[in-house]
């Protein structure tokens, strides 16, 4: 079976080559390692993969995802069940809890796999060559079209190997009356469909098997990367029920790849970050980038011992010493399918800003920037910037605390925590709130995950924990302009859109070279250096103003962007439209505005929007003005599941705002005909039923007519809405 061959994008379109309609990665370990020295990361990801549902009934072997099998032959029956709830796989012996001591036994041999791929990858004599476009494993021409492919998003990586992780050692015995292969695809099925209650367990185990070998019983699994894709083929095999359920890609990523950016930070100190790359994160790791691949993650990244290592993740990680060598080790992990896209990572020399802002700062005077917190540090607990910038100091002195944990039913801080609980008690609400407005009942349609909208506890939460980071020369400002602005808006944000889809929150300021004011990720916020205060008097209260509703704007992507997503990346409006427009409401709520001057504020930065939206329209391509590109073709892929995703490369587009402030425009409109506070009940309402899943612009739409009825009584319709605002460039008169 042959990847498209059809997909031959305009220079301007992005191909995604993942066949997605075939198989899917469910969940992702990553083991990586930084080396500042050569400006590459080198590592491992592990795969754990099952066949989408249009892929066929059975495996070549006769296991079904929604299969039970039943086999005689032994002194028990043999049998697995995919719907069950308990976390067994079941022999009459043992069960998926006992197979996680027998993984235990075969860990060394995981342990000497990974630091093969850590060889094979990360300390060759030199990097190849950065021309290097095509390459194979040296068996792939032994393989056939008609053998599966595993088609990969990825480019500007170097493969060294592709194997299948081997953890039959789980299953083997004498006795056994099933076939190894069996009991492993029936394993890992059993462990990818555990219950959300049993996601710690679930995550342990995908951990042990990440570190199981690699099979022996054959070579690797071939493989062949062009510029756009990572195929994978394990020979004789010719349908994806058939294809190995776990492998491992051994990789190094190449100093110029384009989904991270090495560069230095203010303080002259090197760093790397995915710097929110049109080709996403493919750079990185291989992985399926459309965003119908919803999967989780874990990672393990091992930095030098004086960085901070940043991620998306859903606790606080605190990192622990790498053996002999001078690395810290940093794990991170996420329970909620999400784009692979999502995926964020910020390594550098970063420290945390004080928890607490010193009353000089507080009255607007000026104070010794040189004097900051170290992370970890307890409040009031200082050290000064000239130790905590050298490079000798480590990370592992400063860090202080336990993990923070967050995860279902297990809400504990401790007392030096690095986590920010700001209170509240002290500013009191805005004059409108919206918390009350409509019935907090949850009935989630999404896979199951452990949800945040379903926790007792997560809805009375308006401000979730947070800290911000910066370099040294910049944590002053950070203080004033960020640290001190973020539990306004964070409780705006919750009194407005409802319960925080996510646990905690950090935020950090980026390298002046960052190409945006801000970009949201699951966890973590970055921030440009130009939204802090300058610190010139008479501007703070202007500074304050920008970075307050690029705060709103970030934090407003929690709900839609990360938690709420876009089927098709050609409908960014859904996006940032949709942060555009509630990054007013949210600032308002949080500067406790009275309705009048909410609503002067509203229309002066409308009239601000239209001026910079119409300069663009007259100055730009009119197909890059169209909100919906693919029209009415939005949604729709190869029978493979690959597509291409519209103008995503032509380097005009960066500049555009047309998806913000358009996509805001129709939202203002829509809310002009039903009123403004009726409009935020129903993106409360919309949140409620769509948290967790991705939509299309007609899934916002169609819900908003059956809500206001009177809409389409009036001549506003789903087609009329597609032709006026969606489908053709320019804005309409009204």
């Amino acid at each position: 079976m042959q990847p498209d061959k059809n997909l031959n994008p305009e220079m301007d379109d992005l191909p995604l080559r993942a066949n997605t309609n075939h198989i899917l990665v469910r969940h992702y370990v990553l083991d990586l390692t930084l080396h500042f020295d050569r400006n590459v990361i080198s590592g491992s990801v592990v795969l754990f993969l099952e066949p989408s549902s249009g892929s066929g009934s059975k495996t070549e072997d006769g296991i079904g995802p929604g299969s039970c099998i039943i086999e005689a032959g032994r002194s028990h029956d043999v049998y697995v069940c995919r719907s069950h709830n308990e976390d067994t796989v079941e022999d009459g012996t043992e069960g998926i809890g006992k197979a996680m001591t027998k993984m235990e036994k075969i860990l060394g041999a995981g342990e000497r796999d990974g630091a093969e791929c850590q060889a094979l990858s990360g300390v060759r004599a030199q990097t190849p060559p950065e021309t290097e476009i095509i390459q194979s494993s040296h068996l792939w021409e032994t393989t056939s079209d008609d053998d599966f492919t595993l088609v990969m998003d990825c480019c500007d990586l170097h493969v060294s190997k592709v194997e299948e992780v081997d953890i039959s050692s789980v299953f083997a015995s004498e006795s056994s009356g099933v076939r190894l292969v069996n009991r492993q695809t029936a394993f890992i099925q059993n462990l990818i469909s555990m219950p959300s209650d049993q996601w710690r367990q679930k995550h342990q185990l995908f951990s042990l098997c990440s570190q199981a070998p690699g099979a022996q019983h054959g070579s690797s699994l071939q493989f062949y990367r062009d510029q756009w894709s990572l195929q994978v083929r394990k020979k004789g095999v010719a349908s994806a029920q058939g294809f190995p359920r776990a492998l491992r890609i051994c990789y190094e990523t190449r100093p110029t790849g384009g989904s991270v950016r090495w560069t230095k930070d203010q303080d002259n100190r090197v760093c790397v970050y995915t710097a929110g790359s049109p080709i996403n994160n493919r750079a990185l790791f291989p992985c399926q980038e459309p965003p119908v691949a919803m999967s989780t993650w874990q990672a393990t990244v091992r930095a030098p011992s004086e960085c901070v290592v940043l991620m998306s993740g859903e606790e606080e990680a605190i990192p622990v010493g790498d053996g002999d060598t001078s690395l810290l080790i940093w794990n991170y992990y996420v329970t909620m399918p999400m784009p692979a896209s999502t995926f964020t990572l910020a390594v550098g020399h970063w420290h945390q800003v004080p928890a607490e802002i010193a009353p000089a700062v507080e009255r607007g005077l000026k104070t010794d920037c040189s004097k900051t917190a170290k992370l970890g540090a307890r409040p009031g607990e200082r050290v000064q910037a000239d130790q905590m910038s050298g490079h000798g100091s480590s990370i592992s002195e400063v860090v202080k605390g336990s993990p923070l944990k967050t995860g279902s039913g297990d809400q504990t801080t401790h007392s030096d925590s690095a986590l920010c609980y700001s209170s509240l008690e002290d500013a009191t609400h805005s004059v409108t709130d919206y918390s009350g407005i409509v019935d907090d009942s949850i009935s989630c349609s999404h896979d199951d995950y452990p949800c945040r909208f379903t926790e007792e506890s997560a809805r009375s939460q308006r401000v979730i924990p947070h800290r911000v980071f910066g370099p040294v020369s910049l944590l002053q400002k950070a203080q004033v302009g960020v640290l001190k602005l973020l539990p306004r808006c964070l409780a705006a944000a919750h009194t407005i859109l409802g319960v925080h889809p996510f646990p905690r929150l950090d935020v950090l300021i980026v390298p002046a070279g960052f190409s945006s004011l801000g970009m949201a990720s699951p966890h973590i916020i970055f921030l440009s250096q130009s939204v802090l205060c300058a610190g010139s008097p008479g501007t703070e209260e202007k500074s304050l103003s920008l970075c307050g509703s690029r705060i709103c704007h970030e934090i407003a992507h929690s709900w839609f962007g990360l938690v709420i997503g876009a089927r098709d990346w050609t409908e960014e409006w859904i996006s940032e439209g949709f942060a555009t427009y509630l990054e007013d409401i949210i600032w308002a709520q949080a500067q406790k505005l009275p309705s009048q001057e909410t609503a002067e504020q509203s229309d002066l930065k409308a009239l601000l929007r239209w001026r910079r939206l119409s300069d663009e329209l007259q100055n730009s391509d009119e197909a890059l003005q169209i909100l919906r590109p693919n029209m009415g073709n939005t949604g729709q892929v190869s029978d493979s599941g690959s597509s291409t995703v519209k103008h995503a490369l032509n380097p005009d587009k960066t500049f555009m705002q047309v998806h913000y402030l358009k996509g805001y425009f129709l939202l203002r409109f829509l809310a002009s005909q039903v009123g403004e506070q009726q409009f935020i009940n129903f993106f409360r309402l919309f949140v409620k039923k769509y948290h967790g899943q991705l939509i299309l612009s007609q899934d916002f739409l169609q819900m908003l007519l059956i809500t206001f009825p009177d809409l389409e009584r009036e001549g506003l319709t789903l087609s009329a809405i597609h032709a006026d605002w969606l489908d053709r460039p320019g804005i309409p008169k009204v």
